[in-house]
């Protein structure tokens, strides 16, 4: 018996036995499955952590130093093994390559590197989990971990986060290699494809579909060390799983990349073109090495051969990769070319013969650029912040230009106070419109607005008023809009009072003050703009609502 069932039964009536029981073959694939959870469960959380203490300072690393591909792929390896995880960064690239603050030949160079730095999950989850065996010590742990979670405060709080996350890491180990060693019986090398052609590409394949499917490279990884040490797999076979693997873990930035701008697109394709080509490369090698690498792990230590290879293909792609950077961009971009997208307005300028036509018309328009702008910001404000609006707010600007253009070239007739009305309405929405689009492209702030207990809370009910307004004009939540307006200009001089005093305390630095006080300024203003055209928005449709009543009167 295994695990917690190695204690003496203690059965005392006839036919009963006590809380053990022999395991069954179900509640073995259980126990794997339940270490899978509880790893995918631990690495979000460790991940989670680490990217919030790194925060802005990772993001301003990946901003500066990469100036060259070199230099890129040095800091995404970096970034990637502080923060543990190849899609976060990932996925942070391609947004930067869509705000613009990084080149193509910048982000490849950042993504080559992540593929190397994800291989240190690799090494960490194999001395803490199988060389060292900490499981024990991680149980014990896992409680005051847990405290300084419940706690704590700030750095306190984030470091008992990441030592959960690895608590749970290490518990998940155990249970999965449990799991797996009374699976050996079920589940042989035997069973499985063999070393031959078909066989691996079908490995591959299947390495591609879990990694999919668990959104972690990391779980993916630990699952198939698991497996090679109870024996479930050889080692040629995990070799092949690992490079499908490889390839299935670009999935995630192709998600982040659907909807988003021509560059962000690029990148995920870039992602996914260097995996296959280090898969193109790797794989003959596994398939021609496949005798030697079974006789040389043998006489080895088979997860280590494993994790080494892992290692070695990914720097060799990097090596392949890396001196045709240039060609490769160029390459990329010929393949995702720019897709042609209908225009946000488009406005007829027959129309400017009726006056009332043209009016309702351009209201039309500002309406559209209105509900682009307060859904882009909407998602960007959301407890999983989506940013890819924000990264497609082009066809703003064209649309922000044609109204303009539009509305300098209605003539008004004399007398008509509704529509000088509704006129004066569009002018200030317009206005109101382009300060509101400049103020999105400060990126900066979202961040120190989710990590500022005193507004995550504010930001998000703001966030998800924006998003219903993105789905067209509300009068329900344009007041809703200005009650948090209100609300959050009454807390502005407790709040930033209350930073000081947490600097002058020690519990904040003094760049989180400034940090949190600007982030706290520009929601203001941001908000502001946006309440604004909420109300010229409603008081144009008051005016285009009264407009034709009163000509019939004059009829």
């Amino acid at each position: 018996m295994h695990g917690p069932c190695r204690a003496l039964r203690t059965g005392t009536a006839k036919g009963k036995i006590g809380p053990c029981r022999d395991k069954g073959p179900m509640d073995h694939v259980l126990s794997l499955i339940g270490g899978v959870g509880m790893f995918l469960l631990g690495m979000e959380v460790m991940t989670a952590a680490l990217r919030d203490a790194a925060g802005r300072d990772l993001r301003a690393v990946l901003a500066r130093f990469t100036t060259t591909p070199m230099r890129g792929v040095l800091t995404g390896a970096g970034a990637t093994a502080i923060i543990q995880s190849s899609s976060a960064t990932t996925v942070m690239t391609v947004g930067f390559v869509g705000a613009g603050l990084l080149s193509m030949p910048q982000a490849l160079g950042v993504i080559f590197g992540a593929n190397i730095g994800t291989t240190a999950t690799g090494w960490l989850v194999s001395i803490l989990g199988f060389k060292l065996q900490l499981d024990a010590v991680a149980m014990a742990a896992l409680l005051p971990a847990s405290l300084m979670v419940l706690l704590g405060r700030g750095a306190v709080a984030r470091a008992g986060r990441v030592a959960a996350g690895l608590c749970l890491l290490l518990v998940a180990l155990a249970l999965m290699q449990n799991g797996a060693a009374d699976l050996t019986e079920q589940l042989t090398p035997e069973r499985l494809p063999g070393p031959t052609l078909a066989g691996l590409l079908f490995l591959a394949g299947l390495g591609v579909a879990v990694t999919v499917l668990m959104q972690s490279s990391s779980a993916a990884l630990a699952l198939a060390l698991v497996l090679l040490d109870s024996g479930a797999l050889a080692l040629i076979q995990a070799a092949a799983i690992v490079l499908g693997m490889n390839v299935g873990t670009t999935f995630t930035a192709i998600l982040a990349s659907v909807g988003g701008s021509k560059p962000m697109r690029q990148t995920a394709v870039a992602n996914l073109l260097f995996n296959i080509g280090t898969f193109a490369v790797a794989f003959p090698v596994v398939w021609l090495a496949a005798g030697w690498i079974t006789d040389f792990g043998a006489d080895h230590d088979a997860m280590t051969i494993l994790l080494a290879m892992h290692t070695g293909f990914n720097v060799l792609g990097v090596a392949m990769f890396l001196p045709l950077t240039a060609r490769f961009a160029d390459f990329v971009a010929r393949l995702v070319p720019e897709r042609k997208e209908p225009p946000l307005v488009s406005l007829d300028r027959s129309m400017l013969r009726d006056p009332e036509t043209a009016l309702v018309a351009a209201q039309v328009a500002a309406d559209k650029i209105a509900a682009r702008l307060f859904g882009a910001l909407g998602g960007a404000l959301a407890g999983h912040p989506d940013f890819r609006g924000l990264s497609a707010l082009g066809p703003c600007d064209t649309a922000v230009e044609e109204l303009r253009n539009f509305l300098q070239n209605i003539r008004l007739p004399e007398g008509r106070k509704s529509a000088e009305a509704v006129y004066s309405a569009l002018l200030h929405q317009l206005d109101h419109l382009v300060r509101m689009r400049a103020r999105v492209e400060s990126r900066g702030y979202f961040t120190a607005l989710m990590d500022d207990r005193a507004l995550r809370r504010p930001a998000l009910a703001i966030g998800a008023c924006l998003r219903r307004l993105g789905e067209g004009p509300s009068t329900q939540e344009a007041a809703r809009l200005a009650r948090l307006q209100a609300l959050l200009d009454h807390r502005q001089a407790r709040h930033r009072r209350g930073l000081l005093l947490g600097e002058h305390a020690g519990l904040y630095s003094l760049a989180d003050v400034f940090s949190h006080t600007d982030a706290m300024r520009w929601l203001l203003r941001t908000l502001h703009h946006a309440v604004r055209v909420a109300d010229y928005q409603a008081q144009a449709r008051e005016g285009l609502s009264a407009a034709p009543e009163r000509a019939a009167d004059r009829d």
